[in-house]
């Protein structure tokens, strides 16, 4: 009996240890992606979550994820200030305007089936993806030459972009770096690091709404920022040496997405 209970004490040790090791690692693959691209990293948080750290509520997993991706967005922003790729007047629009999006669409994802919403998820997401296709970034376009019309077009795009954030728990990087290109023209490592205030923004909005439900898991968002901070550094330095590639950039960007939502296609589809 009793050294059943020790393999029984064993083997949840093991367990909780991969737990964590699987957290941290998803983590950490996370904040390389949103440092690299400015989005993805926020659209894996909820497959991570549920298919590889085996978190079985979806709510949970959105609730968490949107935390997680929230602190590491913010840590990923200083690495981009730092090296001056935010507009912060466009960063500053799309935060505020999305913001009222992101509560918005977190209070009906909330009444939303979890398969449900993990498949329109993974519809929307290859819709990006083929979107993608056609932006393109302007040479001549600086931070300083936006226009009142522009930023017009850039607080409706934010208002969309939140919506859905808040409607499937993500940060909304890989809608607001295309979003940002659509409304501006800007490069896409400006676009990218402009993005990563207002996917910390939404995230923390989705995160707060869900928290107040009960639907967020402290410690395992916990091990995914913890594992995130070395992985953002990792991905600003990655995304700065490729700035004077952006067709390389722009097609990893493009590439992660449409594969996730292959899987999460199939994975959602098949729970049906």
């Amino acid at each position: 009996m009793h050294c059943r209970d020790r393999r029984g004490a064993r083997n949840n040790v093991d367990g909780s240890l991969l737990q964590l090791m699987l957290a941290l690692g998803s983590g950490s693959l996370i904040g390389c992606i949103l440092g690299l691209i400015g989005g993805g990293g926020s659209i894996l948080a909820t497959p991570l979550l549920v298919y590889v750290v085996g978190m079985r509520d979806v709510h949970t997993a959105i609730g968490t994820g949107a935390l997680a991706v929230s602190a590491n967005a913010y840590l990923n922003l200083a690495g981009h200030a730092v090296k001056g790729h935010v507009w912060w007047r466009c960063a500053l629009i799309f935060a505020i305007a999305g913001c009222l999006g992101a509560y918005l669409g977190s209070s009906l994802g909330k009444l939303i089936d979890g398969k449900n919403l993990l498949f329109m998820f993974g519809l929307l997401m290859m819709l990006v993806s083929f979107m993608m296709r056609g932006t393109r970034s302007r040479a001549d376009v600086t931070a300083q030459s936006l226009t009142i019309r522009t930023h017009g077009k850039t607080s409706l795009i934010a208002l969309f972009a939140g919506g859905c954030s808040g409607l499937f728990g993500i940060g909304g990087g890989f809608l607001i770096v295309p979003g940002l290109l659509v409304a501006t023209g800007m490069p896409l490592i400006n676009a990218i690091g402009t993005s990563l205030l207002a996917v910390g923004t939404f995230g923390l909005a989705t995160a707060v709404n869900y928290a107040a439900s009960g639907f967020v898991d402290w410690l395992t968002a916990g091990y995914f920022i913890l594992g995130g901070i070395g992985g953002g550094i990792i991905g600003t330095i990655a995304a700065t040496r490729l700035a004077n590639y952006r067709n390389i950039l722009a097609q990893v960007f493009r590439w992660v997405i449409f594969c996730v939502s292959l899987y999460v296609l199939w994975r959602s589809y098949a729970a049906f």
